[in-house]
């Protein structure tokens, strides 16, 4: 990924104002609001000022990080460095486990986010060891498919590692899912039956130095899918939000021991636009590489989104149509592999009219 292919090159919009010629070079915000958990451990507490917090941020930016979150910050480095032996492999060894069309787990160097191709490599495996997806994006075919994850030969622990930290930011996830319930008015398991099969996948992100980090981004503009998204970072710059007033790119300042979560698609189509999936994007900059881990929580192929009814008055009809998570998934992951004629499908397609 030494030199700049043109497959690589944003259109000049959508170019990166604020890149980073050097890794601590960016605009720090302290907007992103950051959210300690420390009072959770005491199961007895009064959860009102933390659902409070975390009502104000989904709605005003889609986006906070968590400190003091439970997980073991010795099983986070040992993952981090299991993820960099990983990478640092010949890229003949890593695509031994490379993804194709059909499966979308395993490594994969030519990811497209809006038809251009990011400056990144990736390796990416299922929480469930297998899971069910549909064989194809027509609606009518019913046909499933049973998809399990490729492992690499080295480094020689590496399932052993992720399996063990997809199990612990599985359960931060869900405690954090219930806190957004609890958030919105609704009781805590109120999203929990939508899990059952659920298609939720972690991720690992490898952005290298970049020769040109003014005219390329790691990640393209974009919101993600799910429902929400569980992220850890190293202490490189990179990750940029939109603000929803305005619009405008704000730099997120990097805190290795926190998490960063953002509310997805699903759930701002269930809660019919009061809590909001924010696009986001990676910078990348020309000397040092950056490592990110999120984890996706996904709900099962079978789930139809569509606003829910607490959400649903008269004065308030629903913003979207139903869509079905699995033929969503399943389209969504083709046109990542990808650049596709007709560009990525989103949310925005299901618009009520």
């Amino acid at each position: 990924m030494g030199v700049l292919d043109e497959a690589f090159i944003q259109a000049p919009e959508h170019r990166p104002k604020t890149h980073l010629k050097h890794s601590d070079d960016y605009i720090l915000s302290k907007e992103i609001p950051t959210i300690d958990l420390s009072s959770l451990q005491d199961p007895n507490c009064d959860k009102t000022a933390l659902t409070t917090q975390i009502a104000e941020a989904c709605m005003r930016w889609g986006f906070f990080q968590v400190t003091n979150h439970g997980l073991s910050l010795d099983l986070k480095r040992r993952v981090e460095k299991t993820m960099a032996e990983f990478f640092s492999l010949t890229l003949e060894e890593k695509r031994r486990v490379k993804r194709d069309e059909v499966n979308p787990m395993g490594y994969h160097d030519g990811e497209h986010t809006k038809n251009v191709r990011d400056w990144k490599e990736i390796f990416d495996f299922f929480l469930q060891d297998s899971t069910t997806v549909p064989a194809s994006t027509v609606p009518e075919d019913t046909e499933l498919r049973k998809l399990t994850n490729p492992w690499p030969q080295n480094p020689s622990d590496f399932r052993e590692v992720c399996q063990e930290y997809a199990r612990e930011v599985e359960k931060l996830a869900f405690k954090l899912l219930e806190l957004i319930s609890i958030s919105l008015g609704l009781p805590a398991d109120r999203f929990t039956g939508y899990f059952k099969d659920q298609t939720s996948f972690l991720r690992f992100n490898h952005y290298p130095p970049c020769p040109n980090p003014e005219l390329a981004l790691g990640v393209g503009r974009h919101a993600d899918a799910g429902v929400i998204t569980v992220l850890a970072q190293d202490n490189v710059g990179g990750l940029q939000v939109s603000r929803r007033s305005d619009g405008q790119w704000i730099s997120v300042k990097p805190n290795p021991d926190a998490f960063i979560i953002n509310i997805g698609n699903c759930m701002q189509v269930w809660t019919n636009d009061k809590y909001w999936s924010a696009e986001h994007r990676v910078v990348v900059n020309s000397s040092k590489e950056r490592f990110s881990m999120p984890f996706f929580l996904f709900p099962s192929h079978d789930v139809n989104i569509e606003p829910l009814e607490e959400f649903i008055s008269e004065d308030n009809p629903p913003c979207y149509k139903k869509y079905n998570w699995g033929k969503f998934f399943a389209a969504r992951n083709r046109s990542d592999y990808k650049k596709l004629q007709g560009g990525s499908i989103q949310i925005d397609h299901f618009k009520a009219a």
